[in-house]
């Protein structure tokens, strides 16, 4: 099976630089996106029939706040059921969440929040971590879990092109670290690494100063998943373009299957 997460850094706008080509040509079985920036009531037909064509049935998860945050889902595996709420009215009212329960895995797909430069939304970030790491463990109890998304978050100095100008920087400080060394701690994968423990490969790049030309990029876009998840292989699509984040890839069988 064929995930795919992507931070598209608004669905409008990825449209128009070859979103439809993307999907076709590479054909997920499912595809999670971030940062779709558009309100559930002004989601165009357009926007929500794509892919049917091609047997996709799409969910979306949009922020209370218009042109901000956001989740959507396309899949041709109809989901048993889809789920919006975290059980926080703060993160819950921006769409930072979907899970897709499917018969033998449940997947989440995550926009965690930025710190802000500033930090000022730091301890809100780690009440958020705390929260959906609660939740994973909880559905675990169940079946299999598969977390997907932009986590905001470079875990270690091999994540960034430059980590010690970096350090205690949004997205590298040492609260937004632990909290993914917690998510790992309590038995998550992070997929990319454990199958490339020494590649440096990014899925963030700014907009400033060429970075994306000159690869100073930062990997802050993951799947992670609980052990029962067998990994055939993981990617980072660095050549797919239209958002300052590129799509991430997984390929996996569950345990049962």
């Amino acid at each position: 099976m064929k995930l795919i997460s992507w931070n598209v850094n608004g669905i409008r706008a990825v449209m128009k630089k070859g979103f439809e080509e993307f999907l076709a040509t590479h054909q997920p079985d499912v595809l999670c996106l971030q940062e779709i920036k558009v309100h559930n009531d002004d989601l165009p037909e357009e926007i929500r029939d794509l892919g049917s064509l091609d047997g996709y049935t799409s969910y979306w998860n949009g922020a209370e706040r218009k042109g901000y945050s956001g989740t959507g889902t396309y899949s041709k595996i109809p989901p048993l059921s889809c789920e919006t709420k975290l059980g926080d009215e703060r993160f819950d009212a921006e769409g930072r969440f979907q899970i897709l329960e499917f018969e033998s895995f449940f997947l989440i797909n995550t926009y965690v929040p930025n710190v802000k430069r500033d930090l000022s939304r730091l301890a809100e970030r780690e009440e958020f971590d705390a929260s959906l790491l609660q939740k994973i463990q909880c559905l675990e109890e169940t079946k299999p879990v598969i977390l997907c998304g932009d986590m905001n978050v470079a875990h270690q100095p091999i994540d960034l092109a430059r980590p010690k100008p970096n350090e205690g920087n949004a997205g590298y400080t040492v609260e937004e670290r632990a909290g993914m060394t917690n998510y790992l701690a309590a038995g998550l994968t992070d997929t990319f690494r454990s199958q490339h423990p020494d590649t440096e490969k990014y899925s963030w790049w700014s907009y400033r100063g060429q970075a994306r030309a000159n690869n100073v990029g930062w990997r802050i876009d993951y799947f992670l998943t609980t052990p029962a998840i067998q990994i055939d292989s993981t990617d980072i699509l660095t050549d797919i373009t239209g958002s300052d984040h590129c799509p991430i890839e997984l390929c996996f069988q569950t345990g049962n299957e």
